[in-house]
């Protein structure tokens, strides 16, 4: 890059660009895009307006009532390449006011956070996915051209930035029916979505960079009991069927270290205190990670070595997951249910696909109580992957450290689900990327879908800045 080129993109965050960053996220908060129902042509409406008033010319679209989606593009001199998406969602999850400090749809900006559902999963990173390219735009500006139709001065690729609908219920209503419908928007080298967030252990700084997610097997368990009088007990119950049922899917299947999670571990390691790295070398039973000891020793050493929170996450990217959501049976209390049905939410590691899932949770359950129920499955998203030896995971590790000289970037396998995996069927690697410096109080893993969920605008100050250099390197 020139030294011209590097004025033009310098990544000096200014007080009032700070601010300007602050209040849209607390104004986004405040739209509450909830899914159910969603409403995020809310969200969607008010970022159109945003960009409108930096001369570009968003797109909105609501291929269902109230599920807005927003895509909008500024445009490089075509020689850098394929351009690079920046994606993220603008629905969040319920929050119930009772157990909050603050309103969680007030956007409240107090003790130096801002306070509200969606402060990190993602509004946050919407606003600053949004202030990159508020950024570009102004720079075209000051060069005399029209931002939504002449390239960015200095840019080599276009930038796209897509904010969808339904992320928080499979993106259904959102990307997968951008990706069905109008793939050529958001055809990109790579996009940046969001991902875990840094955390701080044994006094270093690591910032997981999302490179995998695991996939999801919805099922419905339908439970074939009989119905009888509640005055006489009978083992034909389908409510203590269900109940036996639940208590065997709590069983931890068998441990897998799959490629991003050894990866991670084994440059963890350098930077753990001794008695963690001979802990975590202890659990990976070959160089390679690919075997590992029982599940018992794997969930004590996490108990002792990680707070509940983390431990959980970890054991969660090393299995194939089953959590129990609904259980429900009975018409009267003293009628026997002769039919129960339950919900569960199977999370899965690559290489365990849908059959594969099937025949675990029959192995747990066991072959009597199999025979006593019906197994539906009602949705299935695959795991999905990118490269760590493409062109932008070794850009984002640099940059991390660039801006944080104690940063130890890591690949990182997600247990939960993205919109990645609608971006996957167009061939767009999608790496998880919220560079978001958290202190060792924050307790941001915590908060996340949770009360009180709050990101600080010490946070925003450094993420912006470490977004605007990862954009910039890679398209200028």
């Amino acid at each position: 890059m020139t030294g011209e080129m590097r004025a033009e993109f310098d990544s000096t965050l200014s007080e009032p660009e700070l601010s300007e960053l602050v209040e849209l996220l607390r104004a986004l908060i405040r739209i509450k895009s909830v899914n159910p129902p969603g409403d995020e042509i809310l969200a969607a409406r008010h970022l159109e307006q945003v960009l409108a008033d930096e001369g570009l010319r968003p797109t909105v679209v609501e291929p269902f009532p109230g599920r807005g989606s927003i895509v909008a593009r500024v445009r490089g001199d075509g020689t850098g390449g394929d351009p690079l998406l920046l994606l993220s969602h603008l629905d969040v999850v319920p929050a119930e006011p009772a157990g909050w400090t603050h309103d969680p749809f007030g956007g409240d900006l107090v003790d130096g956070y801002v306070w509200g559902r969606g402060a990190i999963d993602m509004k946050s990173m919407v606003a600053m996915e949004v202030q990159v390219i508020r950024r570009l735009a102004r720079s075209a500006k000051e060069a005399g051209r029209d931002p939504a139709a002449d390239p960015i001065p200095g840019l080599r690729r276009d930038v796209i930035f897509c904010s969808s609908a339904d992320e928080e219920a499979g993106g259904w209503h959102g990307a997968n029916w951008l990706v069905n419908e109008h793939p050529d928007w958001l055809r990109a080298a790579g996009a940046l979505n969001e991902a875990s967030l840094c955390m701080t252990y044994g006094g270093a700084r690591f910032y997981p960079i999302q490179v995998a997610e695991k996939g999801f097997v919805v099922y419905k368990i339908h439970v074939k009991g009989r119905w009888a009088h509640g005055s006489v007990p009978t083992p034909d119950n389908a409510a203590v069927l269900a109940a036996q049922i639940v208590t065997r899917l709590a069983e931890p299947g068998p441990p897998r270290f799959t490629e991003p999670i050894a990866v991670s571990l084994a440059r963890a390691i350098p930077h753990l205190t001794a008695r963690a790295a001979r802990a975590i070398q202890g659990l990976m039973a070959d160089p390679n990670g690919l075997t590992a000891p029982e599940p018992g020793a794997i969930e004590a050493t996490l108990r002792d070595l990680c707070d509940p929170v983390l431990a959980r996450t970890v054991s969660a990217i090393i299995h194939d997951t089953v959590s129990v959501g609904i259980v429900a049976a009975g018409v009267k209390y003293n009628v026997i249910p002769g039919t129960a049905y339950i919900e569960i939410d199977c999370r899965t590691l690559p290489g365990t696909d849908e059959q594969a899932m099937r025949e675990e949770l029959r192995r747990r359950i066991g072959e009597e109580l199999w025979a006593r129920m019906d197994i539906e499955c009602e949705q299935v998203g695959p795991s999905v992957s990118a490269p760590l030896d493409g062109p932008l995971y070794p850009l984002l590790e640099q940059v991390l450290r660039d801006h944080d000289a104690g940063a130890v970037p890591l690949p990182f396998l997600a247990p939960f689900a993205t919109d990645a995996k609608h971006l996957a069927r167009i061939g767009v690697p999608t790496y998880g990327f919220s560079p978001l410096k958290t202190g060792r109080d924050d307790g941001l893993l915590a908060l996340m879908h949770g009360d009180d969920e709050r990101v600080s605008v010490e946070a925003l100050r450094f993420g912006l800045p470490v977004l605007w250099d990862a954009v910039s390197r890679f398209c200028a």
